[in-house]
């Protein structure tokens, strides 16, 4: 019998609850001198420093930019809606700044179906974020402006949208913002014994803000991570080993609140197979769904929209394989596209 995604069945307005950094992305094609010259690295994601603030100005003033609402985030809750197809099933909140940058973000966020209650800065601009595309590759570098200045103040203000849920994902990006509104939720989620999902971001999350990471682990019921975010845990916490299975294993068994629930952990690795590690069963690897080379037009937001795709499933209390092959369908349909942009002519269904 197929599995219809689209139907309503057990959906309902802001069941799912995401916050992170909204970000008007600017897709450019560069080349590999112009990423030497400012230090960045294909397939990386990093926060601006001084160095990369020249750098907007030139991407606007001497290349082809393509803009859209993006920020992981809010990514993986605008795939989320794609796939359900049901309005406001998923609320974001973030922060932004009042101006045209904003509007867009508000406009494309309403247009996608997510439920965006936004804090609005009058003094900071709307962040952005330079996705810069090499050959299928791509490199991040994101300015944070307004999404850097989100206040736990507004969370509380607004938390009746966190106490509809009954499902919680942030990323490992908005602990350089709010941890103390990343620990609110994730606390609030275990008390009321309810799935919080959590991904690792990047390596340098690991890296420089571990303390604000090792605060909100332990209430992760599901981890995302890919093998170079894996790998800068390993390696902090000095496990002594490359390989992601093992790896995989070892995340699975770090300190957990809620012992109601099992933790679930998945990392991505690219072209090569996911694995699923579950407490106390076989760990699982689901092969990606092939692709040409030549059909790969940008790898940016692969990533956010697996775990769109898997989130748009697991709300619906699917089989975890469903979840997860989910996730790889929109992955290959997404990397198709110039952009975090999802294409309205196709629909999930298993079988």
């Amino acid at each position: 019998m197929a599995d219809n995604s689209c139907a309503a069945g057990n959906l309902r307005e802001g069941m799912l609850f995401g916050m992170g950094n909204p970000l008007l992305d600017m897709m450019v094609h560069v080349d590999e001198a112009f990423l030497a010259k400012y230090k960045l690295q294909p397939n990386n994601a990093i926060l601006a420093e001084d160095i990369h603030i020249p750098m907007y100005e030139e991407l606007r003033k001497n290349y082809t930019v393509d803009f859209a609402a993006g920020g992981a985030c809010q990514n993986v809750m605008r795939a989320v809606q794609w796939i359900v197809e049901v309005p406001k099933v998923a609320t974001f909140m973030g922060g932004i700044g009042n101006d045209e940058n904003g509007k867009t973000l508000t406009e494309s966020a309403t247009q996608a179906g997510v439920n965006a209650q936004y804090q609005i800065s009058a003094t900071y601009p709307t962040g952005t974020c330079a996705a810069l595309v090499t050959g299928s590759h791509r490199s991040l570098c994101a300015y944070l402006a307004a999404a850097e200045k989100f206040t736990i103040s507004h969370l509380e203000e607004h938390f009746e949208y966190v106490k509809k849920a009954a499902f919680y994902y942030i990323t490992g990006f908005f602990l350089t913002v709010s941890p103390d509104s990343a620990l609110k939720v994730a606390k609030y989620a275990s008390e009321q014994n309810r799935p919080f999902v959590f991904n690792l971001s990047a390596p340098f999350i690991v890296q420089f803000f571990n303390e604000q990471l090792s605060s909100v682990l332990p209430y992760a019921d599901i981890i995302f991570g890919n093998e170079s975010e894996a790998k800068a845990l390993s390696d902090f916490n000095k496990w002594g080993t490359d390989d992601m299975t093992e790896i995989a294993k070892k995340m699975v068994e770090l300190p957990k609140s809620n012992s109601q629930r099992s933790r679930i952990v998945i990392i991505t690795q690219g072209h090569d197979p996911v694995i699923v590690a579950e407490k106390g069963k076989d760990v699982q690897t689901f092969p990606v769904v092939p692709i040409a080379v030549e059909d790969i037009v940008d790898t940016n937001g692969a990533g956010d929209s697996f775990v769109g795709g898997f989130l748009a499933q697991y709300i619906q209390d699917k089989p975890l394989p469903t979840c997860v092959r989910c996730g790889l369908w929109a992955a290959h349909h997404v990397i198709q596209q110039s952009g975090v942009k999802y294409p309205t002519n196709v629909h999930f269904g298993e079988v």
